[in-house]
């Protein structure tokens, strides 16, 4: 998992490096923007997928019932979830063009492009993860990276590049990646119990982790475009804003996979009614985010002006406070993606989505204040990840409580 990460990561951070030294400003800007808008879109949209496919997955192993009734809904549920995502981005496409890709319609493509890969290769995840194959899920971490990073540098190398040619590429890694997972697919496991995962019970638990992630992603990635919407895409501190954002942004990156880790063991955790061994492993990734975190906040702080102006190119920087601030917010961001996998595997999916939108309701009422943009942004940012990280917290202790009282195994999806 660790080597797939890196890949993926390096790809991640040298794609944005090379569109920032090989495109004008503006260009680059554009990439930056749809860089966000695939995390948001994409990604942030079918990670909740890749999140049921794992828990159902995860709960039938555990149950010792077959796992080719968690497949079939599992593929059913991308394909409506992949139509409506299609629908939406077609019906607001000149706007997102206008306003955020600065007239870029290659880099619509590669927008439109990132949603039905993302559905592969989280449907591909969610089961390798729910099988616990974590090697099968390195590997796809690992083509995904590679399939964006060398295309890239052929193409900066040749001198042809160009912003919708980088969207493309960055979009088609996934599929990619998807492909590459194949192999630890075969051989799925065959339960001697009667029943399945119902379609409908994952499809609740769909609907609500959808509306959890989408805020999860509007609230890690919203604030650049924000930034840039207010300032303009040719103001350089938007640019400097953007790259400085992403930066901070690395330890959150290393540390999502280890939902796709924790989500299996602690279903089948709250599956056998072991709720002790849930909280001592919460009570240790707790303290990993604070490991991670904090020296990532106080480098951004200090590093991270003249970091980002090295990797990403542009002519100006952001202040050091506005750089280490934004790294307190991704500490909190890290230790909400900690806390909601013990709440997915009790099924307590509603409690993480309800979380998320008092979260983003804060967030988007502070970024609506007048005031200097990145002294908004800023405040905004710290506030509304530190309401989402109060509210998993006190629902988590809840359902740890009441879940221990019950001998039943949780049921599927809380609606």
């Amino acid at each position: 998992m660790g080597g797939g990460l890196v890949v993926l990561g390096a790809a991640g951070y040298l794609f944005l490096a090379i569109a920032g030294h090989t495109l004008p400003e503006a260009d680059a800007t554009a990439v930056k923007s749809a860089y966000f808008l695939i995390n948001i879109i994409g990604p942030g949209l079918f990670t909740a997928l890749e999140q049921e496919t794992s828990r159902a997955t995860s709960s039938t192993i555990a149950a010792g019932r077959p796992l080719r009734h968690v497949v079939r809904s599992a593929v059913l549920l991308a394909g409506g979830l992949l139509v409506v995502v299609l629908v939406v981005l077609g019906a607001i496409s000149p706007m997102l063009v206008d306003v955020e890709l600065s007239g870029h319609w290659p880099l619509l493509w590669s927008v439109l492009l990132s949603a039905v890969t993302a559905a592969a290769i989280c449907l591909m995840r969610g089961l390798l993860g729910g099988m616990q194959r974590f090697s099968g899920y390195a590997a796809t971490l690992a083509g995904e990276g590679a399939a964006r990073l060398l295309p890239c540098v052929a193409v900066a190398i040749g001198g042809v590049a160009a912003a919708g040619t980088y969207g493309l590429i960055f979009a088609g890694g996934s599929f990619i990646g998807a492909l590459v997972g194949l192999p630890w697919t075969r051989r799925l496991p065959h339960g001697d119990a009667e029943g399945g995962e119902p379609v409908g019970s994952m499809a609740r638990g769909l609907l609500l982790l959808v509306g959890a992630i989408l805020l999860t992603q509007l609230v890690a990635n919203l604030l650049p475009l924000v930034v840039t919407t207010r300032l303009g895409a040719d103001n350089p501190v938007a640019g400097a804003f953007s790259s400085a954002f992403v930066l901070v942004r690395v330890p959150l990156f290393l540390f999502a996979p280890v939902q796709a880790m924790l989500l299996p063991a602690l279903t089948a955790a709250a599956t056998r009614c072991e709720f002790d061994v849930m909280r001592r492993r919460m009570r240790l990734v707790l303290l990993a985010v604070l490991a991670v975190g904090m020296p990532g906040a106080i480098l951004s702080w200090l590093l991270g002006p003249w970091a980002a102006r090295l990797f990403f190119g542009g002519t100006v920087s952001v202040p050091g406070p506005v750089v280490g601030l934004l790294g307190v917010s991704t500490i909190l961001l890290m230790a909400v993606q900690a806390l909601q996998p013990a709440l997915v595997a009790l099924g307590r999916h509603h409690t993480v989505t309800a979380s998320w939108v008092i979260g983003t309701a804060v967030l988007v009422g502070l970024l609506l204040l007048p005031g200097d943009t990145l002294t908004v942004a800023v405040v905004a940012q710290l506030v509304g990840p530190a309401v989402v990280a109060s509210g998993v917290l006190f629902a988590l202790l809840g359902a740890l409580r009441s879940s221990a009282t019950k001998t039943p195994a949780p049921a599927p999806v809380a609606g």
